[in-house]
Formats: C-alpha cells, structure tokens, sequence
C-alpha cells in the first residue's frame, strides 16, 4: 500500500483539497485498496478546524466529495510512515526537514516544479484547484509500484 501525506501551512485548505482530489482520482480507478491518503500542516493554528469553506465549496463544485476531518499538524510518526510527503511550497519542505528527523528526504516534495499560492490570502480557489487537480493527475499516473 502507498502511503501519501499531503502538506501545507495550516491543514484547511491546499492539502485537505489534495487530498480529496486524489481519494476521488483513486476511486474512479478503483485503486482504493492500494494508497492512504491524508494530510496534514506544518503549524498547529488550525488544528481541530474543518476544511475551510470556499475550499469546500470549491471541491463540491468539481462534484469531489468531502471527508468528514479535522486539521492537524504533521508528526514524527507521519515523517516515518509515509512513503510521499507532498507539500504545496518548497518552504514547507524546508521546514520539514529542519524539524524532524528524515532518513529518506527524497520522499518530501512539491506536488508541483512550482509553489501552489495560499487561497487563504488569495482567495482564489479556482487556480489552486487545477494545480492541485493536475499535481494529483500527474503523481497518480507516475505511480507503478503502489502495491508494495
């Protein structure tokens, strides 16, 4: 089984959305048995709150359904078991690796060459979901060993 772990600052919008994306990618292909997904943030602020609404709202305009879940802040435990640990900003992949110990960091990337900007201070939920959309294509069809 592949383990994902999708990362962003506070867990409410980008990685929850990721995560959702590639859960939904995952069951129209019928591969559900062979990934978790999940997601988490690199700062607590947001722990315990829901998925930000317009990012909500957004995913339900895609006709993606929406988990039930609470943010959260990435731990040790998630740095050693998860396979890929894809963050939204080259800074959080910074912040990782200078806050935890990681024995593999080549499995901590950007779900994209580029930074996918905040819609929390952008407010623009449209583009950040086809980045997000065409990072979680694109990773999904890399994949070859998602057995293991």
């Amino acid at each position: 089984m592949r383990k994902v772990l999708f990362v962003c600052l506070g867990n409410i919008c980008r990685s929850p959305m990721a995560e959702m994306i590639l859960k939904e990618l995952v069951r129209q292909r019928g591969l559900e048995p062979y990934f978790q997904i999940a997601s988490a943030g690199i700062s607590a602020e947001e722990d315990g709150h829901d998925i930000y609404p317009p990012a909500k709202r957004k995913l339900w305009s895609e006709d993606i359904p929406v988990e039930s879940r609470r943010a959260r802040k990435i731990t040790q435990q998630d740095i050693d078991e998860y396979h890929d640990i894809i963050v939204m900003e080259h800074y959080q992949k910074e912040k990782i690796l200078r806050n935890y110990s990681v024995s593999h960091p080549e499995k901590i990337y950007t779900l994209l060459d580029r930074d996918i900007e905040d819609p929390w201070y952008s407010d623009d939920f449209d583009t950040v979901y086809e980045e997000i959309y065409e990072g979680c294509k694109k990773f999904l069809e890399q994949q070859k060993n998602y057995e293991q």
